[in-house]
């Protein structure tokens, strides 16, 4: 160690929950002995507890970055797996569509699968694109595994996309014994001021109600939406995304488990927003995201109630929300990680990757004592992008709908959206062209599944796919379905993996 050892030696989380558990969860694994990590939360405040639904990140995220083995996961948080979203109603009342994880078909020279599919699908020559991708085509019938060790390279089984679904508050305590052992240290206590140094405004210190000062050179914001360090102490803005994402307020409550244990996420479109239902071990979540202004608490509530599989287990509850993001993630020495840094309603399950991400970008811009200006400059610039990228995908699906059968539903299809958003449409409603823009985290199956599944329908395909012989082609797709056709016969049910692999224990 040298004499002008600059390194960050004391980190502070404000905030527990998921974000704040993952955060010191991460630091703690990566910072070692060489800082001490420290988690402030008040038991009185609570946490959201509404993100049980993942996309296919967090499994990289919990084995790669906390060494997180999967089976003891999924038991402790009562976990099932997820292999995508089925939408209903959402173009027109009775479609209903799955967006599933993982790829589509496979390509052929330039091209993606699905230009190919197209040319077939336009002739009347195919079934739905979900026949060719298999966390599509397995979800709907309940099957689910993980990707065999003997898998073949090439076939679908080899590569299995899946999200978890799971209790949230039981993976804030699973993570928060994970950092504890790794040397992190919670405080309890309710905090009642911030201290700042005179000469630069960083955060010197937070103070509790019984009088603690507790002293960082890195402050972790994960206290919610309200942002108590980056937003009510550093007040750096707010970015409103009212005008495109409507929904500002969720009912939520857990029911009794009825029925098969789904290895998907459903969500139903609803006359103001949309439902959703997420199911664990012990109980499925669900929840109502809506616009106040097209319909009263009480009556989302009762809409809430009257859509539920089970039996409610508890009354409920209700959240509220301004869609958007904070105009800068990181100012000074705080860097703003989950709901603290934006949220956008948790429709296709962002939540916790956007939280899991910051982290991850945190780790590859970890700053010294100086906290140079550059580091903070590029994690806003990526974070800003991230984050603005979620949301056109988000917002696609509000505005691809026929629906008219509401005031809501008029306005979502009627509204005026990002440019970015509507160059995406157009290219594909013109021949099928889907072109990621840079890092977007949603990927073309993604965006194909979505954009077709809410009937925006390509006049056309690429030029190119008429060069292939009609017979191969039809060779080709159809070869595609078969083998995904048969890899879904060969999944076991669901259940029956859960209760073989990683069956929680009794609650």
């Amino acid at each position: 160690m040298t004499g002008n050892d600059n390194r960050i030696r004391n980190i502070v989380v404000v905030g527990g929950g998921s974000a704040g558990w993952m955060a010191a969860a991460a630091l703690a694994t990566y910072l070692g002995k060489g800082a001490n990590v420290r988690l402030v939360e008040s038991e009185e405040i609570g946490i959201v507890g509404v993100g049980e639904s993942t996309v296919p990140y967090m499994k990289t995220f919990n084995s790669q970055v906390l060494g997180i083995r999967e089976a003891d996961f999924v038991a402790q948080t009562q976990g099932t797996f997820k292999l995508g979203i089925q939408f209903n109603d959402w173009g027109r009342i009775g479609d209903s569509y799955v967006h599933g994880f993982g790829v589509i078909g496979r390509s052929m020279g330039p091209l993606p699968f699905h230009q190919y599919w197209l040319k077939l699908f336009l002739a009347g020559r195919a079934p739905d694109i979900g026949a060719y991708s298999l966390p599509t085509a397995a979800a709907p019938t309940n099957r689910f595994m993980v990707s065999p060790a003997d898998a073949p390279p090439g076939s679908p089984l080899a590569d299995i996309a899946y999200g978890y679904q799971f209790d949230a508050g039981l993976y804030a305590r699973y993570l928060r014994q994970l950092a504890e052992q790794r040397g992190a240290q919670r405080t309890e206590g309710r905090i009642v001021d911030v201290v700042r140094r005179g000469e630069d405004g960083f955060i010197e210190a937070v103070v509790l109600e019984n009088g603690q000062r507790i002293e960082g050179e890195l402050f972790i914001d994960c206290s919610g939406f309200r942002g108590l360090l980056i937003e009510q102490t550093l007040k750096t803005g707010y970015e409103d995304w009212s005008q495109w994402l409507p929904c500002d307020r969720a009912m939520v409550a857990p029911s009794e488990s009825a029925g098969p244990l789904t290895p998907y996420t459903r969500v139903t479109a609803q006359a103001a927003g949309w439902q959703w239902r997420i199911p664990t071990q012990h109980r499925v979540g669900n929840g109502y995201v809506y616009s106040s202004r097209c319909i009263g608490d009480d009556e989302a509530a009762a809409t809430l109630l009257a859509n539920l599989d089970g039996k409610p287990l508890a009354d409920p509850r209700l959240l509220r929300f301004t869609p958007g993001r904070r105009r800068k993630f990181w100012e000074k020495n705080v860097v703003a990680v989950g709901l603290a840094g934006g949220f956008m309603e948790p429709l296709e399950s962002t939540s916790i990757y956007l939280a899991q991400s910051g982290i991850q970008r945190l780790l590859g811009l970890f700053p010294d004592r100086d906290f140079a200006p550059v580091l903070a400059e590029r994690f806003n610039r990526e974070s800003a992008f991230e984050h603005e990228r979620v949301r056109d995908f988000l917002v696609l699906h509000y505005n691809a709908t026929e629906r008219d059968d509401s005031a809501f539903w008029n306005h979502c299809r009627t509204m005026a959206i990002p440019d970015a958003l509507r160059e995406t449409v157009e290219l594909f409603r013109m021949d099928g062209r889907y072109f990621r823009n840079g890092e977007d985290f949603f990927a073309l199956p993604s965006w194909v599944q979505v954009m077709l599944g809410q009937r925006i329908l390509p006049r056309g395909y690429h030029p190119i796919v008429d060069e292939m012989p009609e017979d191969k082609l039809v060779q080709f797709v159809e070869r595609v379905r078969q083998v995904v056709a048969s890899c879904v016969a060969t999944m076991p049910p669901h259940q029956d993996f859960i209760d073989r692999n990683c069956k929680a224990p009794a609650m």
